[in-house]
């Protein structure tokens, strides 16, 4: 093992067409009641945890680690009916770069993701992806993204036996939130404009590298491994 992929879900993998906003407002209502808007809550390379404690701050909850528990167990259980949508898909050229990943021997892949880890297990499962990750860093290691890195990098250690040095390690998402993230621990990072940041956007932060889309395997593989 050389190289280390580790990969955003939402806007990078998937689309959910809005399903993990809809199941934390069924979590809202179905755990405590409140009719609440939440769509304008920045979710944007956010954490769960970090969303889930402005909802509460917006509507009066107790950011207990019992209502933190309540609140996921119906958000979890809301999930699978929300993706169960026409907006719900793997976005093109994600399928044939993960396999052609996992039939190389010098590369692991993995998540660093600010789902939970219970939520991002559900997402990928429902595309039928969850395979290709063995390991990840999650919300539920830190509500701050930027602390998710180490989490990530010991997991890869802990699973393939070997040190990744920065310099061989690809933090891969759609959101400025994900290059920060990735420069927060000393990884290379690939922008990928298939969330709600266009291209330029992306590329004001200074990633690594910056592709519009994963259309074209070809591009990804010039860029990660040239």
């Amino acid at each position: 093992m050389k190289t280390l992929f580790l990969w955003d879900i939402d806007g990078t993998l998937i689309l959910s067409g809005g399903a993990g906003v809809r199941a934390m407002g069924n979590a809202l209502r179905n755990t405590f009641h409140i009719n609440g808007f939440i769509d304008d809550i920045d979710f944007s390379g956010r954490t769960d945890h970090w969303i889930v404690r402005q909802i509460f701050t917006r509507f009066g909850v107790p950011a207990t680690p019992g209502n933190f528990e309540r609140y996921y167990e119906a958000y979890l259980e809301a999930l699978p009916a929300e993706l169960d949508n026409p907006g719900a898909v793997v976005l093109p050229g994600v399928r044939a770069i993960l396999d052609a990943a996992d039939a190389r021997g010098d590369i692991a892949q993995g998540l660093l993701t600010g789902n939970i880890r219970r939520g991002a297990e559900v997402k990928l499962g429902y595309h039928r992806l969850g395979h290709h990750f063995p390991f990840g860093a999650f919300a539920d290691d830190s509500e701050l993204r930027d602390e998710l890195g180490p989490h990530a990098l010991r997991r890869a250690r802990e699973r393939h036996g070997v040190e990744f040095p920065p310099d061989r390690v690809w933090v891969i998402g759609d959101t400025p939130r994900d290059v920060a993230c990735a420069r927060a621990f000393g990884a290379k990072s690939l922008a990928v404009a298939t969330g709600n940041h266009s291209a330029a956007e992306l590329a004001s932060h200074s990633p690594s590298a910056v592709l519009v889309d994963l259309s074209d395997p070809a591009k990804f593989w010039a860029v990660v491994d040239p």
